[in-house]
């Protein structure tokens, strides 16, 4: 595969599903964290560049709108409205005006919001039947390098287990620290404006402040903004862990519900994402309690004022998965699986009825004792596989490392299908310290 030359606009994996979404639905709503690069992504794409554009942003624009809704969802024939979010009254009068449309156009509307429309509390109205709903996330590693996808998850499901390290050897990318990958992160200013650390650090510093003095104050009053970037800190040092909002609220000294309350605002508003576990099987007892990352492993480091761990790599390898798993009609469903006795798998993902179990590890050298926990999951969907029609598990004795080298099955894989792959799709390197690999199963 050769590499691309990073052109002015980077294409974005979102565009196929954009574009479907556009001549199938009358409104199409891009939502993400702010500064991911919706605005610039809807108005240079060559289906929407050339229609009427707004931004509530710009506060003349904000009172006209507010001055009177109806007339000014009627004043073009279709129209680009970027940052929705900050009149969600607007919402209902573009229902009245697509209901009203004789005939119905399809892409009459094109919405972008820095907050999930569905989420909050001022929306009146889903636009169900009418709208559908694309997110954007920052930028992955291959949409820096100017390839315009995420990773290669769904060639995972599509290629024979037996052939996926060949698969990930044929990705010709080049080589990079993982850690100076998510150090970086995927904010377009971020990665392709800011060249060195001391600087994106001033960048990250002006996104937090940006984001509590400007974009929280649009989803809701906050009392103290300080005790809300304290718990922005806080939750940034938990990457990966399970979320415990006594623990939180013990931390940063406020009422759990409180903290509650605010990490729904950082949901909402594309900050955190809170991984739900995977619960196809009730007979296993299984931890119930949402997984904690965030939008962007840069933003999060520097939240932390720490160094890139091996939680910032599973946080890294997640960002890529959700940018993957949006893209994808219909959506997959991604999880996590951990019992109560300790197993875990990092990631779980439901796609059409099968299952890839991934394991994400800061290692050079994986081995068997890293796919423990997978071929556990594995076992315990064997044992259940009756309660999911159609649902597919493959079973083998071979295991391959990231490496290449190939060792006969061990008595404790339990003949799982497994496969190390690298993340060659993502922030792959040679040097042993800074390796890092995936555990695949299916």
């Amino acid at each position: 595969m050769s590499v691309p030359h990073p052109p002015a606009i980077l294409p974005r994996a979102a565009g196929l599903p954009f574009e479907t979404a556009l001549d199938t639905m009358r409104v199409v709503v891009v939502t993400g964290p702010r500064q991911a690069g919706k605005s610039t992504f809807v108005r240079t794409y060559p289906q929407t560049a050339r229609r009427p554009y707004f931004t509530l942003d710009d506060s003349a624009t904000l009172v006209r709108v507010q001055a009177d809704r109806s007339a000014f969802v009627r004043s073009e024939p279709e129209m680009t409205i970027d940052e929705v979010q900050r009149d969600p009254a607007l919402i209902l009068a573009i229902k009245t005006a697509v209901d009203a449309a004789q005939p119905q156009r399809r892409g009459q509307f094109l919405l972008t919001g820095s907050a999930n429309l569905l989420m909050m509390q001022q929306v009146g109205d889903s636009l169900a039947g009418r709208a559908y709903y694309l997110r954007m996330w920052p930028l992955t590693r291959r949409e820096q390098l100017g390839f315009g996808t995420a990773g290669i998850w769904t060639r995972f499901f599509e290629t024979n287990p037996d052939e996926w390290l060949a698969l990930v050897r044929d990705e010709a990318v080049p080589e990079e620290d993982w850690r100076d990958a998510v150090r970086r992160g995927g904010f377009p200013a971020a990665v392709l404006d800011v060249r060195t650390d001391e600087a994106r650090s001033l960048w990250f510093d002006g996104y937090v402040a940006t984001y509590l003095e400007r974009d929280l104050r649009d989803l809701q009053s906050v009392g103290n903004l300080q005790d809300f970037q304290t718990l922005m800190q806080v939750a940034a040092l938990r990457i990966g862990n399970l979320v415990n909002y006594a623990d939180l609220a013990r931390d940063v000294r406020m009422p759990a519900s409180t903290v509650r309350q605010h990490m729904n605002l950082l949901e909402t508003s594309y900050q955190i994402v809170r991984l739900p576990p995977y619960m196809r099987n009730r007979t296993t007892r299984l931890i119930k309690s949402p997984k904690l990352y965030w939008n962007d492993t840069g933003l999060a480091t520097s939240l932390s004022g720490g160094t890139p761990t091996g939680a910032h790599l599973e946080n890294y390898v997640l960002n890529d998965l959700l940018a993957w798993r949006d893209t994808q009609i219909p959506r997959p469903e991604i999880s996590y699986w951990r019992t109560a006795a300790g197993a875990e798998v990092d990631f779980v993902i439901e796609r059409r009825q099968e299952l890839l179990a991934i394991e994400v590890k800061a290692t050079a050298n994986p081995t068997p004792r890293d796919a423990t926990s997978p071929r556990q999951h594995n076992a315990m969907l064997a044992r259940s596989i009756r309660r999911v029609p159609g649902q597919r598990i493959s079973h083998a004795s071979r295991i391959a490392s990231y490496q290449g080298r190939e060792e006969g099955a061990d008595a404790s894989i339990n003949a799982s299908r497994i496969c190390f792959a690298s993340l060659s799709d993502i922030a792959p390197t040679r040097a042993k310290a800074a390796s890092a690999s995936v555990v695949c199963t299916r």
